[in-house]
């Protein structure tokens, strides 16, 4: 058995799975608030020692050893992977419906027909309903609304004030206070105690295991909210291409060890096992 080429196997699919994720980061480079992934590679004798004793054998020393061959436990494989929660840049936008967190672990609830989810990204919009929404139609959620599924209607009309913490004033032009700003509502800002445990949805939404929905903090003063901004990617164009460039070259090298497997070392075992025979 030639060890070598499974492990090179091995490595040319998991430099595949890593371009993968670099590709969507360089095409997220302009999505409001996207999170750059990035992998964790390691190998199967690492997996093997987290979860040998899972193994379904009565002896798990003795007994499973036999099934471990120490070569193809060092064959590469992606063993975790993660987002980078780090801030993006915060651009002004002058819009007073573009809201940006400047705080990491801080989140905006949004209702969906799938249930509540969560977004970074504050670019919302007044729906024809009325109600404060993501540009897809959602409904971000009051502070209150956490547990009540309850939107924030907004006169079109009027003149729209947020502070840091979320709470959301109104001035309205065709009134006699029109001076006078009224508290209108709040917008609901979370947390997680285990903010790896989000996960992305698409639409640039996460959601958090419901069984752990307890560890979700409704934050009164996160003093985080910026109005009139919004937070860009935190993807670095220059370090995902220099990324693209790293695996190209591993997955080329990849291909010449199975290369040299296929063509050299099957033909030279071919023609001595002939001459011996």
């Amino acid at each position: 058995m030639q060890n070598g080429y499974y492990g090179a196997v091995g490595g040319i699919v998991t430099q595949f799975n890593r371009l993968d994720t670099i590709s969507n980061n360089l095409a997220n480079l302009n999505t409001n608030a996207f999170k750059r992934d990035d992998v964790i590679i390691g190998d199967y004798l690492r997996i093997y020692q987290a979860y040998q004793q899972e193994l379904p054998l009565k002896n798990h020393t003795k007994e499973a050893a036999k099934f471990v061959n120490r070569a193809l436990d060092r064959v590469p494989i992606i063993s975790d992977s993660y987002s980078d929660q780090r801030l993006g840049v915060m651009m002004p936008t002058q819009n007073s419906l573009d809201f940006a967190l400047s705080k990491e672990n801080l989140f905006f609830a949004i209702q969906t027909p799938q249930g509540v989810r969560y977004t970074r990204d504050g670019a919302f919009v007044i729906g024809d309903d009325g109600m404060l929404s993501t540009k897809e139609g959602y409904h971000v959620l009051s502070r209150a609304g956490l547990e009540t599924e309850e939107g924030i209607l907004i006169n079109p009309q009027s003149q729209i004030e947020v502070d840091t913490n979320g709470n959301l004033y109104v001035r309205v032009a065709d009134t006699e206070n029109a001076g006078e700003a009224t508290q209108n509502n709040a917008i609901a800002i979370v947390s997680f105690t285990n903010p790896r445990l989000l996960k992305k949805v698409g639409q640039n939404l996460y959601t958090y295991p419901e069984e752990k929905i307890d560890d979700r903090t409704n934050i009164l003063t996160p003093s985080a909210l910026r109005q009139g901004f919004l937070e860009k990617s935190n993807v670095n164009a220059v370090v995902e291409m220099t990324n693209l460039i790293e695996t190209n070259r591993l997955v080329d090298m990849y291909s010449k060890v199975l290369k040299t497997h296929m063509d050299e070392l099957n033909s030279e075992a071919i023609n001595k096992l002939a001459t011996r025979a």
